[in-house]
């Protein structure tokens, strides 16, 4: 993917000489498309072992204090290895969104975040 004139896209299909041009800008980095504060949800996968969930409740109360651990939606995987969590969280900012989500990814227990 590459950014033409103008802020337009351009995708092109490797092999294919496929190309799309769309017309949607792309927001500079400073810019963002979530008005703060606010509440977000963010999707968090681990293992199902004992501790996973109250560990990463203790990683979002540091950016959040008054986060709810009553909140926490808890999804088993198919298989039972793995735990999916939703956590919403209320930011002020992005700086503190992206914190969170740095400490997040940088846990030992933290599979994927989304």
């Amino acid at each position: 993917m590459t950014t033409g004139l103008a802020g337009r896209q351009h995708l092109a299909a490797a092999g294919r000489g496929l190309s799309i041009d769309c017309a949607m800008p792309i927001p500079p980095a400073t810019e963002s498309l979530i008005s703060y504060p606010c509440d977000f949800p963010i999707k968090v996968m681990g293992p199902a072992q004992d501790g996973f969930q109250e560990a990463i409740v203790r990683v979002v109360r540091d950016f959040d204090p008054d986060f709810q651990a009553d909140s926490v939606e808890v999804r088993p995987s198919s298989g039972g290895r793995y735990l999916g969590l939703t956590l919403t969280v209320h930011v002020h900012s992005r700086t503190q969104l992206d914190n969170l989500y740095r400490a997040l990814h940088g846990h030992e227990m933290v599979s994927v975040v989304l």
